[in-house]
């Protein structure tokens, strides 16, 4: 999955593992079956984001994500 966001620029290896948990996350929370790609795609373009914005935390980094699309915590 750190191939998702290596294109986006660099990434310390900890913000990576938190970009892609918080994206498995996510999918798993919207239950990615079926979900278009572009749904797929804002999501990685929202984690991107907010950890380019300094956040690392997986938990946060997939309520970014999630926001408007779904129900989150």
């Amino acid at each position: 999955m750190l191939h998702l966001f290596a294109e986006h620029g660099p990434f310390e290896t900890e913000a990576g593992a938190a970009m892609s948990e918080a994206y498995e996350a996510a999918l798993e929370e919207l239950d990615d079956t079926g979900q278009p790609q572009i749904v797929l795609e804002i999501i990685a373009e929202r984690i991107i984001a907010a950890a380019r914005g300094g956040e690392c935390d997986p938990v946060r980094l997939r309520a970014a994500a999630l926001r408007g699309l779904g129900e989150q915590d």
